[in-house]
């Protein structure tokens, strides 16, 4: 008498991985691929754009000279002035051609001739638009699409945690977990096939889930403002830089190349600096500068000037708790541009296998029926 098996705890997992995962399985694979182009799109815009490339000629203008450019004042107002340390790249012109800008457009300076520099459109534009919408939105409208692939995403992380947990053997002996370890490539096309799903999702299921817990921020208000709460400090910090007084402003008034040359001589180091500019708002200049040598792209200083020189504000990210760390990096986790090409590349490969999980997880789940029908076909000999 044959023993009946019981539907345990794993059995649950294993249908709630595979019916959640046959379900999303189409959104996923559309929301990973298009992340995965999306990890290096700005290196292939670049491939499809020329390189704009300063020809280093005499002494660089005077930065109170190039902010009052007739052809830059035209555009509209000029907010912020980024200063690479690289003497070929241009000079970054912020400018608010409409007051509703949020962030302004920007333009490239040649900071030698103060020449406008017109990139040529890049023919990739429309095209990473185009995986920019269906990444975030499934180019539906937004108030549609972005509440779907937020579901997607929970769904998605809920498959990496099943998934890790029937990823262990029932028996946890090292000869069997060597095996979900390695690709057996002279294998069968279906043993290859489960290796794939199995030991590939196993080793991007870390980055996968770290790409989900971050996603949902721009999915659902709701869950940003919960994880803002958990972590003690705002995620995204839409207000900007906490709110500073703007200090006895009586006195002599400080160029825009006097304000540089201090800032420089606070944060004394070499590095790409970013100047926002005093407006009616905020009557002071606000600092961002990221050193050259510093391997994190997120680990910006800053400092707060009036317009006299007094300093009202500095922060060093080093010195910063870890609540506010992570919370100023959630895009670049989300992105993986927080350790620049290194993390990228690791979140390329990462978001290949989670396009791939959908297709090796449904070529899975055929061989699997097809496997149960032969089993319970009834043989023509029983028949006869």
């Amino acid at each position: 008498m044959t023993k009946k098996k019981t539907y345990g705890l794993r059995a649950l997992l294993n249908d709630i991985h595979l019916w959640l995962g046959l379900i999303s399985g189409l959104i996923i694979f559309l929301v990973c691929l298009s992340g995965t182009i999306l990890t290096f799109e700005k290196e292939i815009e670049g491939w499809f754009q020329k390189e704009l490339v300063v020809k280093p000629k005499g002494n660089k203008q005077p930065l109170n000279k190039l902010v009052q450019l007739p052809t830059l004042k035209e555009k509209g107002t000029l907010t912020a002035v980024t200063l690479p340390t690289n003497g070929k790249q241009p000079y970054v012109f912020s400018i608010k051609e409409d007051p509703k800008q949020r962030r302004g457009t920007q333009y490239e300076v040649n900071p030698y001739t103060g020449e406008i520099l017109k990139p040529e459109k890049s023919s990739a534009e429309g095209f990473m638009r185009f995986m920019f919408r269906l990444h975030r939105w499934l180019l539906l409208d937004t108030s549609i699409g972005r509440p779907i692939v937020g579901v997607a995403t929970i769904v998605f992380l809920i498959l990496s945690l099943t998934g890790i947990v029937l990823w262990f053997p029932k028996k946890i002996k090292w000869k069997y977990v060597k095996a979900g370890l390695k690709i057996k490539t002279d294998a069968n096309w279906k043993r290859i096939n489960h290796d794939l799903h199995n030991t590939l999702g196993f080793y991007a299921c870390i980055l996968i889930l770290i790409m989900g817990l971050t996603g949902l921020c721009w999915s659902f208000e709701g869950y940003r403002d919960g994880l803002s709460r958990v972590l003690g400090t705002p995620v995204f910090n839409r207000g900007g830089a906490p709110k500073i007084s703007a200090g006895n402003t009586n006195g002599k008034q400080l160029t825009l190349e006097e304000a540089v040359a201090l800032a420089n001589k606070e944060l004394s180091y070499a590095g790409e600096l970013t100047i926002s500019l005093p407006n009616k708002k905020n009557p002071f200049y606000n600092f961002r500068k990221l050193a050259d040598a510093s391997f994190s792209t997120v680990a910006h200083d800053q400092l707060t000037l009036t317009t006299t020189g007094t300093i009202l504000n500095k922060e060093i990210y080093a010195d910063k708790p870890l609540n506010v760390k992570i919370a100023g990096a959630i895009k670049s986790l989300h992105t993986g541009t927080i350790y620049g090409t290194f993390s990228k590349i690791l979140y390329f490969f990462a978001c290949l296998v989670g396009t791939s999980l959908p297709i090796t997880g449904t070529f899975i789940y055929i061989n699997k029926l097809k496997k149960k029908r032969k089993r319970n076909r009834v043989p023509k000999e029983a028949m006869a």
